[in-house]
């Protein structure tokens, strides 16, 4: 059994680490707060936004653009994954890694190393996929992340759309983690370029009548870029709100289980000490007798 200085010695210890984790879970909840507002506020417009262009591709006009249209053969792709610059959020980054792994085992099936780019933003996921092979590693944005900004996704996508209409990649995939509650976070894969038409649960365009001016052609062909480069920010406001939410939940676990095991050690401490106690009355009752 150990002695009680050690035992006072590990109580301290967890006091000390119970008040970094209670308060990260502080910091973390703050800006899950700021984040799922963000997200909260984005989403619905991103949603009206894609709306409309759909229902422009879809409608009587039949209007076509480049980015809309699949290649009949898949040489090259590119994949962009999300995830955390740093650590203590529990298993937010080794699934974004897991999930990423298998979408470009997949691919791999079809297509060598040197057909796959993997663009990474977040240095966790760098570190696990620099480990890995059977890809091109793009770290140029690596450490856009923790701030998101529109600059930031305008430059991907717009470098996204550029390779894709001079046929340098053949499709493009969005790989993260969707924010659903602050208890739940889902790997998600994203088809984003050749533009996907979404389908009601008719299987059919849904379809809305709108007076355009001047053409079809000219407003898609302003709108699909903004469409397009709203949709990685709302990825990476997505991201962001979900790590967040997924070092929320770490944090306040970790808090737990030091309450939990702060409880075990302090009743061990009184328990040691009320039996140094009792020896110490054995002993001075046991000199006073002879």
């Amino acid at each position: 059994m150990a002695s009680l200085k050690e035992i006072k010695g590990r109580i301290g210890s967890v006091e000390g680490t119970l008040k970094i984790t209670s308060a990260m879970k502080m910091v973390a909840s703050a800006k899950l707060h700021k984040a799922q507002g963000a997200i909260e506020s984005m989403l619905p417009y991103d949603k009206q936004l894609h709306k409309i262009m759909v229902s422009l591709l879809s409608g009587d006009a039949q209007v076509s653009t480049p980015l809309c249209q699949p290649r009949t053969q898949i040489k090259r792709v590119a994949i962009v994954a999300i995830a955390s610059n740093s650590s203590l959020c529990g298993g937010y980054n080794s699934n974004v890694t897991r999930h990423l792994t298998s979408v470009i085992k997949e691919y791999g099936k079809n297509l060598s190393p040197d057909a796959i780019d993997c663009y990474v933003i977040g240095r966790k996921l760098e570190q696990s996929m620099s480990k890995m092979q059977g890809f091109n590693l793009i770290n140029d944005y690596v450490d856009k992340g923790d701030n998101p900004t529109f600059s930031t996704a305008q430059q991907l996508a717009t470098a996204l759309m550029k390779d894709y209409i001079e046929g340098r990649i053949d499709g493009v995939e969005l790989v993260y983690m969707h924010f659903k509650n602050t208890a739940s976070q889902i790997p998600t894969r994203e088809i984003y370029l050749p533009v996907p038409l979404q389908k009601t649960e008719n299987n059919e365009v849904q379809t809305v009548e709108y007076i355009i001016e001047p053409t079809p052609s000219e407003v898609l062909n302003e709108l699909i870029p903004d469409a397009l480069c709203m949709k990685i920010f709302t990825v990476m406001l997505d991201a962001q709100a979900a790590e967040h939410a997924a070092r929320t939940v770490a944090m306040q676990t970790a808090t737990d289980n030091a309450n939990d095991l702060l409880d075990e050690l302090r009743i061990q401490y009184n328990k040691g000490r009320q039996a140094a106690i009792t020896a110490e009355l054995l002993d001075i009752v046991g000199g006073s007798m002879h």
